[in-house]
């Protein structure tokens, strides 16, 4: 365990002054005890039903320790105990739980095509959701539906409740509003965009404390809470929505960058078929698959069927395997830099497509040359396109009451 009370030296590029200052400098006796309360509060979020002598064991703090910290939490409301398990050796054990009730939070997806908005309680439970798909979110809208649903998941609170909302945590694509993106906006729409700080108009709308997040990064988050333990600590996520979103956990925590926008993966620069240079969101994205099937004279819905028309399944082959070539590229370039195995694919699709599209990669990532590394396993992903929306009420939660690191736990 590392000794929370010494002094780590980081040289790290692009790493703000605050995080010299964060790292560099030891942690007060409050620091600590906070940093103990953390560490036995994610134990048991792990392992529901630890007694105290387990916790100690786990989390290799004192029982003491243990026992104070077990005070605090459950004076804070964040902790319940179960019925006392007797019959064993030793002193009879009280389980130990997390309380659902002890926080909730909103989260929010402000996504190309849709709205989505949950409440989500202490143990990541979704308890209420709204959702509103649309062709493009209109900036004179789309905050009004999302107050309008943030309105009706909060008066589903009792009043003890709503005093443990911790906020909105909103997840949204970089380039809303971007002439230049591929998903390009309806006339009028970049200048009003252009003049919005979406943290602020949600918190204006909605009267809430907002965090904001990458989608692509809510989503990798909420797919890492998704795994059962023990969870992959490292792997890329890819979803394939509008455009392709990412997401990188590496070594169990989430690779944000300096900006929050990194693992932009969808603007990878890989080869298509023909060996011509393409961004991943050029190839693999649900706007080109719908592009390819308008020139067919087929929409997007019937595509999606169950039974699709035939000129749609052909369109739908064609792009599952310029895809699955333009991902698989996508996953072991991005594997070289970061050393993973793992890698989660989802997508804005039925199941039996995504699948397609899953199996299509894992064969061409064996036809892609590869220089002595293992090569990625990949897996389908848990949430579909609930994933930002959910994923951005979990890092919140997380970082709220669960995160050990500094920057987190001065917030």
């Amino acid at each position: 365990m590392r000794d929370l009370t010494g002094v780590q030296i980081v040289i790290a590029g692009g790493r703000s002054k605050r995080y010299f200052k964060l790292i560099a400098r030891g942690m007060q006796p409050a620091g600590v005890r906070l940093s103990n309360q953390r560490a036995v509060l994610t134990q048991i979020g792990i392992e529901p039903g630890l007694s105290n002598a387990d916790l100690a064991r786990r989390t290799e703090l004192a029982p003491q320790t243990v026992s104070a910290v077990l005070a605090d939490l459950e004076q804070a409301g964040l902790l319940l105990r179960g019925e006392v398990r007797r019959g064993r050796r030793g002193q009879p054990a009280t389980p130990l739980f997390t309380n659902p009730d002890g926080a909730y939070v909103i989260g929010a997806e402000i996504g190309w095509t849709h709205l989505e908005v949950v409440l989500v309680d202490l143990r990541t439970r979704v308890i209420g959701r709204h959702r509103r798909d649309y062709d493009y979110p209109d900036a004179t809208m789309v905050f009004e539906r999302l107050a309008t649903a943030v309105a009706d998941l909060v008066g589903s609170l009792s009043k003890e409740a709503k005093c443990r909302l911790l906020g909105l945590a909103l997840a949204a694509p970089s380039g809303l509003g971007d002439p230049l993106s591929l998903v390009a906006p309806p006339p009028g729409q970049a200048e009003i965009w252009a003049g919005i700080d979406i943290a602020r108009k949600a918190s204006e709308v909605t009267g809430l404390d907002v965090q904001l997040f990458n989608d692509g990064n809510a989503a990798c988050w909420a797919e890492f809470v998704a795994h059962t333990s023990p969870r992959p600590g490292n792997f890329a996520y890819l979803f394939i929505g509008a455009l392709v979103g990412a997401g990188i956990i590496s070594q169990d925590r989430l690779w944000e960058g300096v900006t929050g926008e990194s693992a932009n993966l969808g603007s990878m620069l890989v080869t298509d078929r023909q060996g011509t240079p393409r961004f991943v969101h050029q190839i693999a994205s649900i706007q080109v698959l719908r592009q390819r099937l308008a020139a067919a004279g087929v929409g997007l819905a019937s595509a999606l069927d169950d039974v699709p028309p035939p000129e749609a399944q052909i369109v739908l082959a064609e792009w599952i395997e310029d895809s699955s070539f333009a991902l698989a590229q996508t996953i072991l370039n991005t594997a070289t830099v970061l050393e993973f195995d793992f890698a989660i694919i989802d997508a804005e699709l039925p199941v039996p497509l995504r699948t397609r599209l899953v199996e299509a990669v894992r064969r061409r990532i064996l036809d892609i040359p590869s220089l002595g590394r293992t090569r990625p396993t990949v897996s389908s992903g848990h949430l579909g396109r609930s994933g930002a929306a959910q994923g951005a009420a979990y890092l919140r939660l997380y970082r709220r009451f669960f995160s050990r690191e500094l920057e987190h736990m001065e917030g």
